[in-house]
């Protein structure tokens, strides 16, 4: 026969011990309606009726249905000093038939699966740490909460373990784990259940289980994050495709995305890795090329891998954030940063915050320019800088911190006309209530090789340049006009009346490029 093995406590486990034995002890051997057992022993009188609660903790399962038939508002009754329901001490007790009885109840009101006494305890809380495993089903079986939290943090499985600990007797545990119950939660003293073990044969045996569960518990985690991963990448898709050109930008979201989603994975599976640093970046090409479309699509991408905590994009430029007088700069710029933080701060012409030649006035646009890189190692905000390529190398040289903080650079070059097209058909699939073109849709021979072949033809290369996608609204309005002048008041079909056509298109660029 094996000798009874001395369970050591810690000193904290020690404090932790004498605070449950207390509980303990007024919860389940003697609290009824304000009195302790040996009080009521010594005070009881030969003709003692007794209450709802001393019937459930006695497990008179007739005294319990008498009492509710002749007053069902019982049910819910909470004693004195404990504010203990009659389930709390039916599960406290293990008094199955009791528990069964009030859960099952047929009254207009429903017993209260998740009331607490006066320590926060729920009658899980009850069942678990009094080792009450057959009361604890019931409860789990109608859905008790698992993770409820008592005043002191404790779950229903950090008693269970304290029971276990005492009784040598796992099962309520490992029927709280059947429940999936969280063995990472933390109490009010940063303790998992699994923190409170010590030494001794029953920790041990509580070690393994509770170590095998969370092992299952971080692989059942990591294939949530696995499917997860994939609706997050199909959104990334999804965002990505309305994106003309700039393979060099999506290969690199392509990056960003997947390690990210990486981390969630290597993270849910309890592995400690280093926090990634936020990508500010910088946006060099000609106006119309998509510099502040493809950053409001950055926004919405970085927060849905998981980067950014929202997907706003405050733009800016120089008028924004520079004074007029000494100390407005400082106050202004700080206030659009503020803004901006959890998103993206987006710097349109960012070279205007940097004069071309030094003059005798005082130009602030270098302070703003301090203000913003001072903020961007602190992890609340990406910064986008954008603008013309050789201006830009000012504001590259204006601070030694630049190049340092600013790790990546894009470079949005002209459209062609193929690239226009795509643009001029992305717009008319992703319309806003708010567009010009907003309900209306192309005819099938508008394909994209006819809407480029028409862009190559009807401009030059020098117009394409100057203008970029800057070409593309103005098209579609005027060939919405068109459509409205080529129609015929008597027209009442309603395919025509919204199918801009080749024709719109072809009158539409014409009036562009002649005014």
């Amino acid at each position: 026969m094996r000798k009874q093995e001395t369970l050591v406590l810690l000193p904290h486990h020690k404090k932790r011990k004498r605070e449950i034995d207390g509980q303990h002890s007024m919860a389940v051997n003697g609290e009824i309606n304000g009195e302790t057992q040996p009080q009521r022993r010594r005070s009881k009188p030969a003709n003692f009726i007794t209450t709802i609660h001393g019937y459930a903790q006695k497990g008179d399962i007739v005294g319990v249905q008498k009492k509710l038939a002749d007053d069902p508002s019982l049910l819910n009754s909470k004693n004195a000093v404990m504010v203990q329901t009659p389930l709390h001490v039916a599960s406290g007790n293990n008094n199955v038939e009791i528990v069964k009885f009030l859960l099952e109840w047929k009254g207009s009101e429903k017993v209260e699966l998740e009331a607490k006494n006066m320590y926060g305890e729920t009658p899980l809380h009850m069942a678990a740490k009094n080792g009450s495993n057959e009361a604890a089903k019931l409860l789990l079986e109608k859905c008790a909460f698992v993770e409820a939290k008592a005043n002191n943090g404790m779950t229903p499985l950090h008693l269970a373990v304290w029971h276990s600990l005492r009784a040598e007797d796992c099962r309520t545990v490992s029927t709280l784990l059947e429940y999936n119950a969280d063995c990472n939660v933390k109490d009010n003293d940063d303790m998992t259940p699994l923190n409170h073990l010590s030494q001794g044969f029953a920790s041990e045996k509580l070690r393994v289980i509770l170590s095998k569960h969370i092992e299952e518990q971080r692989r059942q985690k990591a294939l949530e994050i696995c499917n997860e991963a994939k609706i997050k990448m199909e959104d990334f898709e999804v965002e990505i495709s309305n994106i003309v050109g700039l393979n060099d930008l999506k290969l690199q979201l392509h990056k960003w995305a997947k390690g990210m989603i990486m981390d969630e994975r290597r993270r849910a599976m309890g592995l400690s890795i280093a926090a990634r640093k936020l990508p500010h970046m910088a946006f060099l090409g000609s106006p119309g090329t998509g510099k502040t479309m493809v950053a409001r699509i950055l926004g919405k991408i970085l927060h849905k891998v998981g980067v950014l905590p929202t997907d706003k994009v405050t733009e800016v430029q120089r008028t924004d954030l520079v004074g007029e007088f000494v100390g407005h700069t400082g106050p202004k710029t700080r206030r659009k940063i503020k803004e901006a933080e959890g998103g993206i701060l987006f710097v349109d012409e960012a070279y205007r915050l940097i004069p071309m030649q030094k003059s005798d006035d005082k130009d602030y646009g270098l302070e703003a320019l301090e203000e913003i890189m001072s903020v961007m190692d602190t992890g609340k905000l990406v910064v986008v800088f954008a603008g013309y390529k050789d201006p830009m190398k000012r504001v590259i040289s204006s601070n030694e911190g630049f190049c340092r903080r600013v790790t990546k650079f894009f470079y949005f070059e002209d459209f062609n006309s193929m690239e226009l097209a795509q643009i001029l058909h992305l717009k008319m699939r992703d319309q806003l209530e708010s567009s010009p073109i907003y309900g209306f849709k192309l005819h099938p021979t508008c394909t994209i090789n006819a809407v480029a072949d028409l862009i190559e033809k009807g401009t030059t290369e020098k117009q394409r340049k100057d203008m970029n996608g800057g070409l593309v609204d103005p098209l579609l309005e005027n060939a919405r006009e068109n459509l409205d002048h080529r129609l015929g008041f008597d027209c009442v079909d309603a395919e025509l009346l919204i199918t801009i056509t080749m024709d719109d298109l072809e009158a539409g660029l014409k009036l562009f490029i002649e005014n």
